[in-house]
């Protein structure tokens, strides 16, 4: 039985990581791999700015630095800004899978062309700073957002007859700019995806499940990351990471 982490960027109870697991509805797993999510000790707010994006980093690979000797045979990071990835990998012998990168990739097996969907103009941020990262800025027909602040614990819940179909006719939109595929730009947005591959005409990439049936991929076939881009550090420090982390949590409750 293969053991896949799927570490979630906010510091949740379980009501927000819950709603995080509804995910693998979307997806057909076989029977001989599991999932379990755990979100970070500490981390950023919304994931708006520069700022947010290094916390993320951090909190994430804090998160899912010893998944290895936990007895995890992957990791799956579970935002679209593939926060904690690279160091991850330069840390763990097992696959560690981003969405971001994966949603990118996944669209140009599909089609020629994509479009990022988004809820709020200030993600736009990270989705360029990945394509600029993999190098696929000029396969991007366009980011497409609706500018609706997000609930990342409750997600979409209560909203979708005002969110799906500002979604769909921004989705109509990403098309009309040439996209042939179209790409959720948060994992926070999965609750939409039924209701728009009902509703447009071409491929929806839901990043999330994405990333659950990669594992199991990469797993069966026994791949990973390349040691020769993701080199292992001469002196890792993984204590002085688990003890930032550790005070920012208790920072964070202290300012409660």
């Amino acid at each position: 039985m293969h053991r896949v982490l799927v570490i979630v960027p906010f510091a949740f109870g379980e009501e927000g990581i819950a709603n995080r697991e509804t995910q693998m509805a979307d997806v057909k797993i076989g029977p001989d791999i599991t999932f379990e999510y755990r979100g970070v000790k500490a981390g950023p707010a919304l994931f708006d700015s520069y700022h947010d994006w290094i916390l993320a980093d951090v909190a994430l690979f804090e998160a899912g630095k010893t998944a290895q000797d936990e007895g995890y045979d992957a990791v799956c990071i579970d935002t679209m800004s593939d926060s904690g990835m690279n160091g991850l990998r330069s840390v763990l012998d097992i696959p560690v899978i981003g969405p971001g990168r994966c949603s990118y990739l996944t669209a140009l097996m599909l089609g020629s062309r994509f479009s990022v969907l988004t809820q709020w103009d200030p993600w736009i941020g990270l989705y360029k700073k990945g394509l600029a990262e993999y190098g696929l800025e000029d396969k991007c027909a366009s980011i497409r957002s609706i500018n609706m602040p997000p609930d990342v614990e409750n997600l979409l819940g209560g909203k979708e007859e005002v969110v799906f179909p500002k979604l769909r006719d921004a989705g109509m939109q990403c098309i009309e700019d040439g996209a042939e595929v179209i790409c959720m730009g948060s994992t926070t947005m999965h609750q939409a995806v039924p209701y728009l591959r009902e509703n447009l005409p071409i491929p929806i990439i839901n990043p999330g499940p994405l990333t659950y049936k990669l594992a199991e991929f990469f797993l069966g076939l026994g791949l990973t990351q390349s040691r020769k881009a993701y080199a292992k550090p001469l002196v890792p420090k993984l204590e002085m990471f688990e003890a930032m982390l550790v005070g920012a949590a208790q920072a964070e409750q202290t300012t409660a």
